[in-house]
């Protein structure tokens, strides 16, 4: 029998705001939605950045003045606008017209005018060249002189090219939420995250494991560029020549598939599936293939998806720029030059489909929680949506390992029929759209565009509609599918498609026939599209695109499949999920929801473990974990 992967929880903070309850996606179409959800993400954005807290029945401000609540969320509209979305570099993770680098110097002595200078005793090499003569200057100091030359490293500070960026909202801190005990931001943001997607279920997490086996769990989760800040790889790297050491945690916690690692140890306690996929910017797709091909098949009946990335640092930028890849500012001046600006319109950096020239780089953690259906029915679970397939295709042979290829047409494709194969020809030309990968590249426009093109072209659609997320919050590689996927669940929320509102007009380049780009917020109502498909392309060759189901279409699957007196018991169930989720999103607004973190909590070894041919038992696992495997290789076998 079929199992239906169906989306029942996601979570997760980007620049827009936390995921969770629709919020990142309410902040792209603010000025679109009803004035209570407007005013209700106002309030969510506010929370996280400081500026707002509820204690003893009062709504305070960050100084802790009461406020009167609506008055105060309008006053604040522009600063929460301003800190919110691509925006012009903070130096709350590094200062970016003072970046530390070394100039490499030759200081040169004679014989008779040696170089001489005094330094600490302990400062001296621990091998000292056999040049130097060195004599007792003072307490603690000696005096080196050198006849020949010495070459040092002089410390020097230089400004960014790249100003531009898609951050986390001004004045939020996830390392502030939890003990975070010297976290690389990735995880730090993968704990805050991941706790956000469990808490939005609007159920007790428990009683999800007391309906399924400890090994029926998978987690997928992880990051393209591993952990590159100074608490990760970058401080591994870089600790012996800043003249620090290297700690303990810089290696292990620098992995990749970390995210997972936490979710597993201190989030959920999960005994089953685990890993990540690394694919460059398509890796989120990668992982929801995995966790929905686990659901598929039955061997698992909860699968947590995602993926967290923190790449805006100095170096990342810098050897992005170098490519030739990010919108750096002379370019972007560049492109308004018919403007007259003085400084360029950060705001606008990152333009997919227009006249561009290069992405912007951003930061995100996203997660989804899927169930199998019967799962999703028997616990009243929330339906967001459900995937239908992901599909994953290299480019073949390359010109370069940057150059486009032939793979991302293959996963198109394949997506388009998979779609057509459940909502039919009429459902996917005229109730479907696509969520491009829309970097703001050059390159990608032409690209990207000729394959939805080709795509649409060859399924008789004639006017595709298109969207482009990163216009909004820029690209969070590893995480940037995630991102297209939460805010395409918003759209069978609130029935906006989210237009591609930092380009004004398409480029020439670019192909046409049979797209609709949205330049403009497009309502189609909350039942208007029946599947939408996200399309990640990965550096490599790492194609991948995604059908995903609405949430009305997954409800009429289940409703065949499980019966009309089923789904009412499951609607009766689902009102108290519901009611849950509105509570755990009042807690999180009021700062009163934790950030799950169980660190040293219920810890088992070895003595917790008992073996029998057909079963392992836990102590304190919901549930055994069966042994009775079948044999797929019994017409193989005497």
């Amino acid at each position: 029998m079929s199992h239906l992967p169906v989306i029942i929880g996601m979570g997760g903070i980007n620049p827009a705001g936390r995921s969770s309850l629709h919020h990142s996606y309410r902040r792209l179409v603010l000025d679109a939605i009803d004035d209570a959800s407007a005013m209700q993400t106002r309030a969510s954005l506010a929370s996280l950045m400081g500026l707002l807290q509820h204690r003893d029945g009062q709504w305070l401000d960050g100084s802790g003045a009461t406020v009167n609540l609506p008055d105060y969320l309008r006053s604040l509209d522009p600063v929460l606008r301003n800190g919110t979305l691509i925006r012009q570099l903070e130096d709350n993770l590094f200062d970016p017209a003072r970046v530390l680098y070394h100039k490499r110097a030759t200081l040169n002595g004679g014989d008779d005018n040696p170089l001489s200078f005094v330094l600490r005793r302990q400062h001296l090499p621990d091998s000292i060249p056999a040049d130097w003569q060195i004599s007792e200057h003072s307490v603690g100091h000696v005096r080196v002189e050198i006849p020949g030359s010495l070459d040092v490293l002089t410390e020097n500070y230089m400004s960014t090219v790249v100003n531009s960026a898609g951050q986390l909202p001004t004045g939020f801190d996830p390392k502030d939420l939890y003990a975070s005990r010297n976290h690389p931001r990735g995880l730090q943001m993968s704990v805050y995250g991941a706790s956000d997607a469990i808490q939005s279920l609007g159920m007790d997490w428990e009683a999800l494991l007391g309906a399924v086996s400890p090994d029926q769990i998978s987690v997928y989760a992880g990051s393209c560029m591993t952990q590159l800040d100074y608490n990760g790889n970058g401080g591994l790297l870089q600790a012996r020549l800043l003249g620090k050491k290297v700690t303990s945690k810089q290696l292990p916690l620098g992995f990749a598939e970390m995210p997972a690692d936490f979710i597993n140890a201190y989030i959920l306690g999960n005994l089953g599936t685990t890993g990540t996929n690394v694919a460059a910017c398509a890796t989120f797709l990668y992982n929801l293939r995995q966790g929905i091909r686990d659901i598929q098949s039955g061997t698992h009946r909860i699968a947590i998806v995602g993926t967290s990335e923190a790449p805006i640092t100095s170096e990342v930028i810098e050897g992005y720029a170098t490519m030739g890849a990010l919108a750096d500012d002379a370019a972007l001046l560049a492109l308004d030059s018919d403007r007259g600006l003085n400084q360029p319109d950060y705001r606008r950096a990152c333009r997919p489909f227009a006249n561009n020239a290069g992405f912007t780089l951003s930061e995100s953690a996203q997660f989804v929680v899927l169930c199998d259906d019967a799962l999703a029915v028997e616990m009243g679970a929330n339906v967001l949506g459900a995937v239908n397939d992901v599909f994953v295709n290299a480019d073949g042979y390359k010109k370069s390992i940057a150059s486009p290829g032939v793979g991302n047409y293959i996963t198109m494709a394949k997506a388009a029929a998979a779609t057509r194969n459940l909502i039919g020809e009429e459902g996917l030309r005229r109730r479907s759209y696509v969520q491009a990968h829309g970097t703001g590249t050059p390159q990608n426009r032409t690209t990207e565009s000729h394959i939805l093109s080709a795509v649409a072209q060859a399924n008789g659609i004639d006017a595709w509609p298109v969207a482009a997320l990163k216009s909004y919050i820029g690209h969070s590689l590893a995480s940037s599918a995630g991102d297209q996927l939460c805010a395409s669940l918003g759209v069978w929320r609130y029935g906006i498609i989210p237009g591609i509102l930092s380009t004004e007009a398409v480029a020439e380049d670019v192909y046409k026939d049979n797209l609709d780009f949205l330049l403009q917020h497009r309502e189609v109502g909350a039942q208007g599209m029946d599947a939408v498909l996200i399309n990640s392309k990965g550096f490599g060759g790492n194609n991948a695109s995604a059908s995903i189901l609405a949430p009305h279409v997954a409800l009429r699957m289940l409703e065949k499949k499980h019966g009309a007196a089923a789904m009412k018991a499951y609607r009766n169930r689902n009102e108290a999920v519901q009611i849950h989720q509105q509570q755990y999103d009042d807690a999180a607004i009021a700062r009163r929801a934790e950030t799950i973190y169980r660190f040293d909590y219920q810890v088992q070894e070895g003595d917790a473990v008992s073996v029998s041919p057909d079963t392992v038992k836990i102590a304190g696992a919901k549930g055994d974990i069966s042994l009775a495997m079948p044999n797929p290789y019994a017409d193989m076998c005497e």
